[in-house]
């Protein structure tokens, strides 16, 4: 009869550390092995964890709201009996990594090895065949062939104590539900898309609704990370913007032109070129590339430019980072761009590579949008955004003609420069993206 504390687990997926959202449990309760202890926040999903002990909560390490470093003591237990271990098994880590991939955002990691009792394979089965048991006290364990020919012929299969509970707070029949995970299994999002179908409209208090009329989609994950940091640049961040239209045919023409003196595998896209064009009037400009250290009340100018690319993923908006891009040529920009782009859309980038920026870019055009305000990607001091590129009436030596034309916004912060420095780097990429062959030299 010791006393056993449980540390944060690696959640896998290069994570560092999570923010606590929730107890499951307070002092004073008792707990059993695979109980469901705490729901916490990565960069990446909510995740309920479980612990591996069971005995009576004598401490809990942090409060609703920290963050905690991976690995940092969680919860103390007293009179602990030790169970499979205090961190997830490969196979369970891929159970996780299958959950996000399939779009639930909210997953159970449990920490059951291959070599199980009965007792403990027995209960993860339960999570897996219907709604009919508890879950409370489930692991996942490495799946049988015999155990998913089960699990199928039992019931809906279910991953995620999550998507059970908010099955039930829609109150949802899951054998009613397709799952579109691997394998069958249902995920949150099958479960949002059931109870958003008509006629679904639910009642009670505390109760999610959902209908034609009514639907309650809570903020989590990602989105509420995306969510938490816009808030925090609209409040700390006094933006202003301007914007200007400029004639992009030249620049479409340069980019023919360089890549027809390519090699296949170096040819650059358009955003490259952009990209290129951009950093090079930033280096007129350093007074964008900065940041408001508000407690010291310093302007933080940086000595590079860690380009920040606004990306669109299946989970959301993310923006990861190009480490000192003012150094790179423009074949190696196109590279790296579409290196991240590929990991980004996967959900493979390291979490590294999602922070440090210090400009960002935002190429709003591939939603068919002409303009846009872009919020500032805090702390940093301004956002650069690029239109689409269409064909629009434009006088060239005072002849009406049909040119290539876009729309270019700049939001930046007025704490660290005023309108003259926004609209000279602005007018500067504008003269560059209608006279590239100007920036050549310097790309």
């Amino acid at each position: 009869m010791t006393d056993q504390i449980f540390m944060l687990p690696d959640l896998g997926e290069g994570l560092a550390d999570a923010e606590i959202i929730e107890w499951k449990v307070q002092v004073g309760d008792v707990v059993a092995i695979d109980q469901v202890v705490v729901e916490v926040e990565t960069a990446k999903a909510a995740v309920e964890v479980p612990i591996p002990f069971e005995g009576t909560v004598i401490e809990l390490h942090g409060g609703e709201g920290q963050t905690m470093p991976v690995g940092a003591p969680l919860i103390t237990v007293s009179g602990a009996a030790i169970g499979a271990g205090g961190r997830p098994t490969p196979a369970a880590q891929e159970q996780y990594r299958e959950e996000e991939r399939a779009g639930s955002g909210n997953v159970l990691i449990g920490y059951g090895t291959s070599d199980e009792s009965p007792r403990r394979r027995r209960r993860a089965q339960s999570v897996i065949a219907g709604p009919q048991r508890s879950v409370s006290n489930a692991s996942i364990v490495p799946s049988t062939s015999k155990t998913r020919t089960a699990a199928v012929a039992a019931g809906p299969r279910v991953i995620s104590p999550v998507v059970r509970n908010l099955a039930r707070q829609y109150e949802l029949d899951l054998a009613m539900v397709p799952g579109t995970g691997n394998g069958g299994v249902i995920t949150r999002a099958d479960v949002e898309r059931a109870a958003a179908a008509p006629g679904q409209e639910r009642g009670g208090e505390g109760v999610l609704r959902a209908g034609p009329d009514v639907q309650r989609i809570p903020i989590k994950g990602l989105r509420k990370v995306v969510a938490d940091k816009m808030s925090t640049s609209r409040r700390e961040i006094p933006d202003a913007t301007t914007w200007v239209d400029v004639d992009a045919t030249a620049m479409l023409a340069a980019r023919r032109a360089i890549n027809a003196l390519l090699r296949d595998e170096e040819k650059v896209s358009l955003m490259a070129l952009m990209i290129r064009l951009a950093l090079t009037a930033l280096q007129h400009y350093p007074e964008l590339n900065s940041a408001v250290d508000t407690d010291r009340h310093e302007i933080i100018r940086y000595g590079h430019v860690n380009l920040g690319i606004a990306t669109h993923t299946p989970r959301g908006l993310i923006v990861p980072v190009l480490e000192r891009a003012d150094t790179l040529t423009m074949v190696e920009v196109a590279q790296q761009l579409q290196e991240t782009t590929v990991l980004a859309r996967d959900g493979k980038l390291p979490r590294a590579r999602l922070s440090g920026g210090t400009f960002t870019f935002n190429n709003y055009g591939v939603f068919g949008v002409d303009g846009s305000t872009p919020i500032i990607n805090h702390p940093e001091a301004a956002i650069l955004g690029v239109g689409r590129i269409a064909d629009k009436a434009w006088v060239v030596d005072g002849q009406l003609c049909v040119r290539k034309v876009t729309q270019l916004s700049l939001s930046f912060d007025h704490r660290v420069c005023d309108g003259g420095t926004a609209g000279g780097f602005l007018r500067l990429f504008g003269d560059y993206v209608e006279n590239p062959v100007a920036a050549l030299g310097r790309i």
